[in-house]
């Protein structure tokens, strides 16, 4: 695959993904995410490494590279193994990787110690908590100095991968942030519903949900959706059909916000703002992303990526018991406080 940039790279993904890559037999929405009874294998063009991130670097730089990326995973991951087979299972986001990238595994669950950029060294598991990886598979992406250019959180379908794989080997990074880059290639697939979908546990405007003054009673989950999104549909379709999940929304505080809408919200941290400048000021790329507060509005985690039953009443469970209180992670609160039969996160 050669090289594209800006309007030519989005006219790529429209003829290469859409529709039939969106939307067929094989969409990379649909799978089952419960653990794998099989562990993962990694492909073998992965760097084999002694996880001394300096020597790497320079390794990748050297071979005319434009970084590293960080690939954080688990062996029973059904995400994981949905990205090895949806993404890098493609041939060009394959050799686009290979080109431009070397691929480091970490697992999040693993001892094997990682040499930091400063010469600290971690255990895999360690170093993954520092980097709040909260959900597998995770992508730190590094640049030729060391820096980190973007950071995504779970499993994103292809256009969505390719656009960040572009995104940081092209350096878009250093002008403009990923939000509005991905923002033009979601115009691209824009298709389904004219308006947002519903559910019974979403709370009706105005959406007041300053928690300054007053702690909420519960929990604050926030929606932010858009229309004409397959992502939304998937989740309303699926999971939130889904009575577990159901029953745990109506514990919280849920409202259901338009990403890209100019309509009024007054912030859990007492700002009077818009929708759209505020999924903005916190970042909001994937539609749709769901981020919870806790009672006294302070952000306890974001799901910024594809997610499925298994996952979302996970993380229903970490906010629900409070798990997040003591356990920064969800990964570390599945490790040390749920222990075995934790779905893979």
């Amino acid at each position: 695959m050669t090289r594209l940039s800006g309007a030519l790279f989005l006219l790529y993904m429209i003829v290469a993904f859409a529709p039939s890559g969106v939307l067929g037999a094989n969409d990379a929405f649909s799978f089952d995410d419960k653990p794998l009874e099989e562990p993962i294998v990694h492909p073998e063009w992965f760097k084999l490494s002694f996880l001394e991130l300096h020597d790497d670097l320079q390794d990748a730089v050297t071979d005319g590279k434009r970084g590293l990326i960080i690939y954080f995973g688990q062996k029973d991951c059904a995400y994981c193994q949905a990205h090895l087979k949806n993404n890098w299972g493609r041939d060009d986001i394959r050799l686009y990787t290979q080109k431009y990238f070397d691929v480091i595994a970490i697992d999040v669950r693993g001892d094997r110690p990682v040499t930091d950029f400063d010469g600290v060294i971690y255990s895999e598991k360690k170093f993954s908590a520092m980097h709040k990886t909260n959900f597998t598979p995770s992508f730190l992406f590094l640049d030729a100095h060391g820096k980190t250019a973007l950071k995504l959180s779970g499993y994103h379908p292809p256009y969505q991968f390719l656009a960040a794989l572009e995104f940081v080997a092209d350096s878009h990074y250093q002008s403009e942030n990923f939000r509005s880059y991905l923002a033009r290639a979601e115009a691209a697939f824009a298709h389904g519903n004219d308006e947002l979908n519903d559910h019974p546990s979403f709370s009706r405007p105005p959406f007041a949900l300053d928690r300054t003054r007053f702690a909420g009673t519960a929990p604050l989950a926030v929606m932010f959706e858009q229309t004409k999104c397959h992502a939304c549909d998937v989740l309303h379709a699926g999971p939130l059909q889904e009575r577990d999940i159901s029953r745990k929304l109506k514990k919280l505080e849920v409202v259901q916000l338009d990403m890209w809408s100019d309509a009024p919200v007054l912030t859990p941290d007492g700002q009077r703002t818009t929708m759209k400048e505020w999924a903005k000021k916190l970042d909001v790329y994937y539609a749709p992303t769901i981020v919870f507060f806790d009672e006294h509005g302070k952000e306890i985690i974001r799901v910024d990526s594809v997610v499925r039953f298994y996952r979302l009443n996970n993380v229903l469970e970490y906010i629900l018991s409070g798990g997040y209180r003591t356990y920064p992670t969800l990964q570390r609160w599945r490790r040390e406080f749920k222990k075995e039969g934790a779905p893979p996160g």
